[in-house]
């Protein structure tokens, strides 16, 4: 009978050739770069819009701005959380090193045989044992996981820098946007207070001409009705002043009590809010690098990468060394003289063989968070070109919105002219005055809103095409 071949061969190759998979599949090492993605294509020069809102010629804003990037509380969050980040920076570099500590160990111990014997007579049983010196302990980084852990510290570090950027981005947009939207209720307030005047000579002259028997009620009537819907309008816009100014001051980071008490000091010429500065409108060629988003995103993306390399690193052993100089002695007096001296060192080589599905899950989860990235990334480049987009459209839309309401603002004017001549003429009845005062005051409101949308949307075009900060210069990280 033919002897039957022994599997112990089999088994041994194949648990070889599942062991060199397991390495060759460890050794893998993950890309730190973004996804390549198709861009549209670019027709503008890079402008300079590190300090954009100078553009408008306002110290005013100006102030306002430094005040809120020296003080806002979102910036000084974002600057807490870079700091977070470059410590744990400094304590992902430490596993890099050997660790040294001074040891001093006191052990007292008592014992009661010798073998299987009792104590002979006169045997002291306790034993008092007295050891000082260094203790050094390294684990050499054969397969780059704390490097790997390391240098995904030092991306997450650099990409909170890139966050706080984009706080301080946002942050000098919100200071801006606030400002001209209180810029456009004051205007809308002295417009109205100036219409109120207008009103109540109206409502006065209305009423001479009612008592000496010229005109009738009616006439007396819906004067008296248009001076209190604009009276109703003048508190209204009393109230969006009062709301602009306390959101400025929350927004510059002032205290409570000046938050409370609203002081914002700003220039009130209506003739500076009629006019924008002009911006080159098109799409930027480094639109990825001006956007602080972006770059926060492909850091975060490049330190997922690396935590994947640093798991899969778990499945190699690891080798550890110890070393530990000093003395030991029985006796206290006789801890640090010459005999006492004693030395060690020594080295372990670790290879995880049980915990291998605890590694694989590290790696899986890992490898899933750096998906997850990835798609964020593709989300926030999509977010980037699609507000840039919009911003450009609003740019060239609310300045031809701006010109028509403009021109008119001028015809109704021209128009209320006419219709007073006519009424004092007697070839029409007082309501077409009423209707063209109405119309024209709708008309100068929508003008100063008008105006207002042109200046949120050169902040929104601005921020878009990541203006705020020096894109070319990222302050220190270490």
């Amino acid at each position: 009978m033919a002897e039957r071949p022994s599997r112990r061969p089999l088994r041994t190759s194949a648990a070889l050739l599942a062991t060199i998979c397991l390495l060759l599949g460890a050794c893998q090492t993950t890309s730190t770069a973004p996804p390549p993605l198709e861009l549209p294509a670019t027709d503008a020069a890079a402008a300079d819009l590190d300090r954009w809102w100078t553009s408008f010629a306002d110290t005013a804003l100006d102030a306002l701005v430094d005040e809120a990037l020296a003080n806002n509380l979102d910036l000084q969050a974002a600057i807490a959380r870079v700091d977070l980040a470059r410590a744990n920076l400094l304590l992902a570099r430490s596993y890099l090193y050997p660790s040294v500590n001074l040891g001093v160990d006191v052990t007292r111990s008592r014992q009661t045989l010798v073998g299987s014997q009792p104590l002979p007579g006169g045997f002291n049983p306790i034993n008092t044992d007295y050891v000082a010196g260094l203790r050094a302990a390294y684990e050499i980084d054969l397969w780059g996981r704390y490097r790997d852990g390391a240098q995904a510290a030092r991306n997450e570090l650099l990409a909170t820098a890139y966050a706080r950027e984009t706080v301080r981005t946002a942050v000098a947009a919100e200071t801006a946007r606030a400002y001209f939207g209180l810029l456009a209720a004051d205007a809308e307030l002295t417009l109205l207070r100036a219409t109120l005047a207008s009103r109540d000579e109206t409502v006065a002259l209305q009423t001479d001409l009612y008592e000496a028997g010229i005109i009738g009620d009616y006439d007396l009537q819906r004067a008296q009705a248009e001076r209190a819907a604009v009276a109703a309008n003048l508190a209204a816009a009393e109230r969006a002043v009062g709301s602009h100014e306390s959101a400025l001051a929350a927004i510059v980071g002032r205290s409570p009590r000046a938050v409370f008490e609203a002081q914002i000091a700003r220039d009130l010429g209506q003739a500076r809010l009629l006019g924008v500065p002009e911006v080159a409108a098109g799409l930027p060629a480094d639109l990825l690098e001006r956007r602080p988003d972006i770059r926060e995103a492909a850091a975060r993306l490049a330190a997922a990468s690396l935590r994947v390399d640093a798991a899969r690193a778990q499945y190699f052993p690891s080798l550890a060394l110890t070393a530990s100089y000093g003395s030991e002695s029985a006796a206290l007096a006789n801890l640090f003289s010459g005999p006492a001296l004693a030395w060690g060192i020594g080295a372990a080589l670790l290879q995880p063989l049980l915990g291998l599905q605890a590694i694989d899950a590290s790696v899986q989860a890992e490898g899933a968070r750096r998906e997850a990235l990835v798609v964020a990334y593709v989300q926030t480049v999509q977010t980037a070109f699609r507000e840039t987009r919009d911003a450009l459209i609003a740019n060239r839309t609310t300045r031809e919105a701006l010109a028509a309401q403009g021109e008119r603002a001028r015809k109704l004017q021209t128009s209320l002219e006419l219709a007073e001549l006519r009424y004092r003429s007697g070839y029409s009845g007082y309501i077409e005055v009423l209707d063209a005062q109405r119309q024209l005051l709708q008309a100068q409101t929508l003008q100063i809103l008008a105006a207002r949308d042109v200046r949120s949307a050169l902040i929104d075009l601005a921020r878009a095409m990541g203006g705020g900060w020096d894109y070319r210069v990222l302050p220190p990280l270490e």
